[in-house]
């Protein structure tokens, strides 16, 4: 049961084009028309833009010539990778997804042939695999265009990795994973409580936007950014406190205490019970309309 329903969800969405345009394809290009050019441009302004006192730090490192080491760019793409640009265009693939069945009044013709749970978890499984698809090729675009860059400032391209290097990314990777995942989850819950497209689309960004702003407002309350309080109510401040960890070039806390286990229960909470809130409630629904 399990895997028919995820088979037949991955059928669907295999032929989805639309959806694989505007999830996994369309951010990939715009890295490209965008990063080239713009390497293009600070190129014919690298005179100037290297005497401006005032330009920062991250630009002035672009301009940077010597041999590029592809490996450190791979690293530090894996740390961002988990930004706004990818969450906002997979989230357009998860949306369709979960709430695809609502819209379309096609619950009541699947319904009797497999059960609520499979059904649902079938299009988790499947919306985590399209995810992992976009972060791939993403991930290539992005190190295409820094390629690109170095030729375009002349530099000497190489690639090299050790192992704890690698450790690294790897772990940076399923930190990303995990966020992505999580944020999605807010997608299912929206879907499954408002069965509405729209919903599944804006209640996520809407819960995104606002959870930026309980690092700084329980900072000026006198929360450390450490703290239960703010770790647990932004998950992405947990995931920045677990790069963190992670990130050879920061300094090493000495004794980093309960920080790991708040920002792993923040990440896992913010996925969990958003997860377990929507098969509670698809478990409950009358799907005789839909």
């Amino acid at each position: 049961m399990w895997a028919d329903a995820t088979r037949a969800e991955a059928f669907r969405l295999i032929h989805s084009r639309t959806t694989w345009f505007w999830s996994v394809i369309f951010l990939p290009i715009l890295t490209l028309v965008v990063g080239v050019p713009a390497a293009w441009v600070m190129k014919a302004n690298m005179a100037r833009l290297a005497a401006d006192t005032d330009a920062p730090p991250e630009l002035k490192a672009m301009l940077v010539s010597g041999p590029m080491n592809l490996g450190d760019s791979l690293l530090q793409s894996a740390g961002e990778l988990a930004g706004p640009g990818l969450l906002l265009f997979t989230l357009i693939g998860a949306a369709t997804v979960y709430a695809g069945d609502y819209r379309w009044e096609t619950w009541r013709l699947l319904r009797p042939r497999n059960g609520r749970i499979p059904l649902l978890v079938g299009k988790v499984l499947v919306v985590t695999g399209l995810s992992l698809i976009a972060m791939v090729i993403f991930t290539a675009a992005t190190m295409t265009s820094e390629a690109l860059r170095g030729v375009i400032f002349n530099r000497t391209l190489g690639f090299s990795l050790d192992g704890s290097e690698t450790a690294t990314l790897f772990a940076l990777w399923g930190l990303a994973a995990l966020r992505v995942s999580q944020f999605l989850m807010l997608g299912l819950l929206a879907a499954v409580a408002t069965r509405s497209l729209m919903a599944a689309l804006f209640v996520p960004l809407a819960v995104g936007v606002a959870q930026f702003f309980p690092p700084d407002l329980l900072g000026a309350m006198g929360q450390a950014p450490d703290s239960w309080y703010v770790l647990l109510s932004s998950p992405g401040a947990a995931l920045a406190a677990l790069q963190g960890l992670l990130d050879p070039t920061a300094v090493a806390l000495a004794d980093p205490g309960l920080l790991p286990l708040k920002a792993w229960l923040s990440l896992l909470g913010w996925t969990v019970l958003p997860l377990a809130g929507a098969l509670v409630l698809f478990q409950r629904q009358d799907l005789s309309k839909e």
